[in-house]
């Protein structure tokens, strides 16, 4: 089971501001441990959406609109992410609450997504027999 921690953006992270050295160090220590454990798939701080683009789909059909940033409502933005594959979810919530407060001044907040596997989307043997390939191509890069 593969379940995405999605830290949440505060009005420091949009601001730009960066993480304390002690911060930085935890969280260092708390990938590790990920790694140790053999479950870490991905992770990474985003920049603020000052630096980034929307896109939407505003009508079915109908030509995506794209919107450059900022972004003013900060509790819908996203500060970062880790990607851990487990057994549980309750083995993911307990990776999730051993990890750092993510912004180091009590604003942290995480919330935690479990990612649909191919099989749960669709049972079509062509469908799923594509996705394993394109999977494995990506293992190979």
């Amino acid at each position: 089971m593969r379940f995405m921690m999605i830290v949440k953006a505060t009005t420091d992270s949009e601001a730009g501001k960066l993480p304390s050295p002690e911060l930085i160090e935890a969280m260092q220590k708390y990938n590790e441990e990920l790694v140790k454990a053999g479950v870490l798939l991905a992770g990474d701080g985003l920049q603020p959406t000052k630096n980034s683009i929307r896109i939407s789909y505003p009508e079915p059909n109908g030509k995506p609109t794209v919107v450059d940033g900022p972004f003013t409502e900060t509790k819908e933005l996203i500060a970062g992410y880790t990607l851990i594959e487990v057994s549980s979810r309750e083995e993911a919530v307990e990776w999730a609450m051993r990890m750092p407060d993510p912004h180091g001044a009590g604003q942290g907040q995480i919330e935690l997504r479990q990612v649909f596997e191919p099989e749960d989307l669709t049972d079509h043997p062509d469908l799923l027999e594509k996705e394993a390939a394109l999977r494995e191509e990506l293992k190979d890069r």
